[in-house]
């Protein structure tokens, strides 16, 4: 009986995933949108960058989602990062949907402005939605914000041009999208400040512009999380609702940090933070989660507890082909921490990704 329960268990993460727009997840296991440095400077697409994610796609993803690329040169949020605000991203945009693509997994590029997060080293003079004292940005006109609008858009026509499946609005972790959100960040007095539906305009503004200038067959998701950077849970709970209320809205994905932990507001701590938003009506929109889901059996409880797909990022990093290894295993558990960096150089991490994993605390094993 236990034999037969986990070959249904893990079935319901093998099952395929319609989404309103486009073709299905072929599974509910999707790659994380991963920071990795590998790019060029001029962010163009490098060739460890192309063999770190088409490793992904083949070793069983549903979806295999880029790290954020910038949509504007002085959006850049960290050095070696992916780039779509130029045509001269094209062709190595296109290598990589390509080679995505051609492994049965859908390609998902993420689009991203780091706001008042962009180092002053990368792009000179930081902008977002206030003035912020500590990192020496200074606020958006609303000329700028109507120009980050135009370019959310045109990035998505290009993602479309080079043939990824969709893109994914990077409103999560303190960058711009969320800077607007966040009553901390966010002190403007215009129509995009004061109120939570001003504060949300330019999300919805830019979800709206992508929608209307890309085809009738491409995907759009949208990353919330909704803790920490000045956030507030009942907020963010709000936003997400109105967003899986959208039909024209593929999927939601919800970064969590821990889908397991309980949320920081008292307020909210009567159940864990997960189950304020699963609880939502979705309509024809998907929910996705990601936080510290690390073996397959945790996938498999993630949906069990209402969640449509799990985003992975740790799991994905030590294991290419860990959707490979669950769907042969369901009890499958990733190599322990720290990891050697020969076995992440194995995995398709170049010298340079590995390094920046060094910021992961206890990931990667010192040298001996």
């Amino acid at each position: 009986m236990a034999a037969r329960r986990n070959v249904e268990r893990v079935s319901d993460l093998f099952a395929p995933l319609t989404l309103a727009h486009g073709p299905a997840a072929p599974n509910r296991l999707w790659l994380a949108p991963l920071t990795n440095t590998q790019s060029h400077p001029d962010g163009t697409l490098s060739d460890e960058e192309l063999h770190w994610l088409a490793l992904r796609a083949r070793g069983g993803h549903g979806l295999t989602m880029t790290c954020a690329a910038h949509v504007q040169a002085g959006g850049q949020g960290f050095p070696g990062q992916l780039g779509v605000f130029s045509d001269e991203h094209l062709p190595g945009l296109t290598r990589l949907a390509a080679a995505v693509k051609d492994a049965g997994s859908l390609a998902s590029l993420q689009l991203h402005h780091a706001g008042v997060r962009s180092p002053r080293e990368l792009v000179g003079q930081p902008v977002g939605p206030s003035e912020d004292e500590a990192t020496g940005a200074r606020a958006m006109t609303g000329d700028e914000v109507a120009r980050l609008v135009e370019d959310f858009a045109v990035a998505a026509q290009r993602a479309e041009r080079a043939g990824f499946d969709g893109v994914e609005l990077h409103g999560a972790h303190g960058y711009v999208l969320a800077q607007f959100l966040s009553p901390e960040a966010n002190r403007r007095t215009d129509g995009y400040g004061g109120s939570l539906e001003n504060r949300a305009r330019l999300l919805f503004e830019v979800l709206d512009a992508v929608r209307e200038r890309c085809g009738a067959d491409f995907q759009v998701g949208v990353r919330l999380s909704p803790e920490r950077f000045g956030l507030r849970l009942g907020e963010i709970r709000d936003v997400a609702a109105e967003l899986l209320r959208r039909d024209d809205l593929d999927y939601l994905d919800m970064s969590l940090w821990d889908v397991a932990k309980q949320p920081v507001d008292e307020e909210y701590q009567s159940r864990p933070l997960m189950d304020w938003f699963t609880d939502l009506d979705r309509g024809t929109t998907r929910l996705g989660v990601a936080g510290k889901v690390r073996t397959g059996r945790q996938a498999v409880e993630t949906l069990e507890r209402g969640a449509d797909f799990v985003m992975l990022g740790r799991a994905a990093i030590l294991h290419h082909d860990f959707p490979a290894r669950v769907r042969d295993d369901v009890a499958f558990v990733p190599v322990p921490t720290p990891v050697d960096p020969a076995h992440l150089a194995g995995e398709g991490l170049s010298p340079v990704f590995v390094e920046y994993m060094r910021n992961w605390r206890g990931f990667v094993a010192d040298a001996s």
